[in-house]
């Protein structure tokens, strides 16, 4: 579990393809000295497992459904990432609930400056229209982003200079594809009303239904 509250950058240092998976080794930009063989950390918003360590890189697998759903295999040599090392109990939550599997990757449709911020509206799939609301959550590359606008198939998000400057955020132009994760609740949400209406929503079904 992860709170989408990137805690740095890290650089993109080595890749090993192989057949249709992929190994990367990265280097964080801020201190880590606690490595744990096995750990998850969240890479653009996508949840991979700590396979070696050093005292400046880790390296990790990622699978060809890994892959498929997300920016991974578009990564080179030198470029930034965002990580998140997994939440520890006890911790402040901040951020929101954020699982690390990518839903798809969505597209920066177009940026403007507001103030200080930065607006940024992006496309992604119609079908997780329902899954995104006005105020909600979404992450985006990892971060944890409130939606200040959206409709089917578009949200727009307002990014404060903390984040542009401790994030890839602040490098993101027209074109560029992000990771896309919707709120967990709003996931559950949805697929419990479906099951109401594709069975016909009644008294009788609510009671059933513990309702």
């Amino acid at each position: 579990m992860f709170t989408g509250l990137v805690e740095g950058m890290g650089e993109t240092v080595d890749i090993v393809p192989g057949a249709g998976e992929t190994r990367f080794a990265f280097h964080p930009l801020f201190p880590v000295d606690d490595w744990k063989k096995g750990e998850s950390v969240a890479v653009n918003g996508v949840c991979l497992s700590v396979e070696t360590f050093g005292p400046n890189f880790f390296t990790a697998y990622a699978s060809r459904e890994t892959l498929g759903a997300s920016n991974l295999g578009e990564l080179r040599k030198g470029d930034k990432v965002n990580l998140e090392r997994a939440l520890a109990i006890g911790e402040r939550m901040g951020g929101h609930m954020v699982s690390a599997h990518s839903d798809a990757v969505a597209v920066v449709e177009a940026t403007r400056a507001a103030g200080s911020s930065l607006c940024i509206r992006i496309k992604f799939p119609e079908k997780f229209s329902a899954q995104v609301i006005p105020k909600g959550s979404v992450a985006l590359d990892g971060v944890s982003l409130t939606v200040n606008k959206c409709g089917p198939g578009f949200l727009e998000v307002n990014v404060i200079p903390e984040t542009l400057a401790a994030t890839t955020v602040g490098l993101w132009k027209k074109g560029r594809r992000v990771n896309f994760e919707t709120d967990m609740i709003g996931k559950y949400v949805e697929r419990i009303l479906g099951r109401m209406t594709g069975n016909g929503l009644s008294l009788d079904f609510l009671r059933d239904n513990g309702f």
